[in-house]
């Protein structure tokens, strides 16, 4: 797939917002909300880092502090990061609903209407799930979720939908054709000189849309039904993410549940008008297109705008850390340049007075003055 300038800066804007999130959900979950540096630089390879975690820490003085105890350095969070988690908080609860439809949607899509605890656990935060979300939410709407384990292993603990609400049972898609006054059908974001493939995506919107919400029993693998009913339901799953977009592999875990192909990166390449598939950092991600408006998503949800914030903070502190910098390497290099002005002026005078001398030597060699007097002596000493 070719790459889209916007979409790659989408994921590399991203890419150290959730390294740092990560770090300061460490730090929020450690004794006193602080982590010693040494326990850091042990999780620092979780997060696929190299170097030194406190290099790394440094770059961002407007989210992290350090401090010394008992002759070890340790790391907490800054008095705008701890106001920015209590706002993170308080938009997780006001929010609790949607995640409450958001959560019974994931459920509704399943075969069985049970997905895997361990599985969720994985893409939790691109639902924007809270990390307690089972002990959270769950218990707060017995009529709606319980938790099933029919093994007994840890492993196995599923979340089961209890009812069917009809009212969620409405994608993305639908939604807009609804807002439109038309039928249901995916939008394509490909240039104009893309001609076939403009081509096979009329060719495959044409056929009638199958709702991710309905029973797949019926449909036969391979079909081109089949084929419009995953695309549906990868496209659903996508506009139910925070930021619109996914690893791929971590949709393929989902393949029992949700009934995924084998191939899913085949498929999703198929349909390049849909999605975007990227491979940036070595990872597979797929974004859905029509989410975004060049590198911005369309429309945030409220917690995407506070996760924004700590965004912007991030990057206040990693400029003035750039500044700092600067700064220190420009007066490293104006010390140099002086050293080594001063250094040339000394080599300068030094030459300076020896060829003064070697003059001063060979005038006085040569001089008429100094000539005559030396042979009047001479010849006045030579004399009876």
């Amino acid at each position: 797939m070719k790459k889209d300038p916007d979409l790659e800066a989408a994921l590399s804007r991203n890419r150290r917002w959730i390294v740092n999130n990560r770090i300061k959900n460490m730090i929020l979950r450690c004794p006193g909300q602080a982590a010693s540096v040494k326990y850091l630089q042990k999780k620092f390879r979780t997060l696929d880092l190299q170097g030194k975690a406190v290099n790394w820490l440094k770059k961002y003085p407007c989210c992290f502090d350090f401090y010394l105890q008992n002759d070890e350095y340790y790391c907490r969070l800054t008095k705008r990061m701890l106001s920015l988690v209590e706002e993170e908080e308080s938009v997780k609860d006001i929010q609790e609903p949607f995640y409450v439809e958001r959560l019974a949607k994931l459920l509704m899509m399943s075969t069985n209407q049970r997905i895997n605890v361990v599985k969720l656990n994985e893409l939790r935060r691109n639902f924007g799930f809270p990390d307690d979300y089972i002990i959270r939410i769950l218990p707060r709407y017995p009529d709606m979720f319980r938790l099933v384990n029919h093994t007994g292993r840890k492993s196995s603990m599923e979340i089961e939908l209890l009812s069917w609400n009809p009212d969620f049972a409405v994608s993305a898609v639908e939604a807009s054709a609804l807002e439109r006054g038309c039928s249901p059908c995916f939008s394509c974001s490909l240039p104009s000189s893309w001609v076939q493939s403009w081509e096979r995506f009329h060719e495959f919107n044409a056929i009638p849309y199958v709702s991710p919400y309905v029973c797949a029993s019926g449909l036969v693998e391979g079909t081109k039904e089949m084929e419009k009913r995953t695309v549906g339901l990868v496209h659903e799953l996508l506009s139910l993410s925070l930021w619109k977009k996914m690893s791929i592999v971590k949709l393929g875990h989902f393949k029992k549940e949700l009934g995924l192909p084998d191939k899913l990166n085949v498929l999703l390449l198929k349909h390049p008008g849909i999605f975007y598939v990227s491979n940036r950092y070595q990872i597979y991600t797929v974004l859905l297109k029509d989410a975004y408006n060049g590198s911005e998503l369309k429309e945030m949800d409220p917690l995407v705008v506070v996760k924004g914030k700590f965004g912007e903070l991030m990057q206040e502190g990693l400029h003035e850390y750039n500044q700092r910098h600067y700064l220190m390497n420009l007066e490293k290099h104006k010390k140099k340049g002086i050293v080594a002005a001063r250094s040339g002026k000394r080599k300068d005078r030094s030459s300076e007075t020896s060829e003064q001398d070697n003059g001063d030597k060979v005038g006085g060699l040569f001089n008429p003055e100094e000539r005559k007097r030396f042979y009047k002596v001479l010849f006045d000493d030579a004399g009876p």
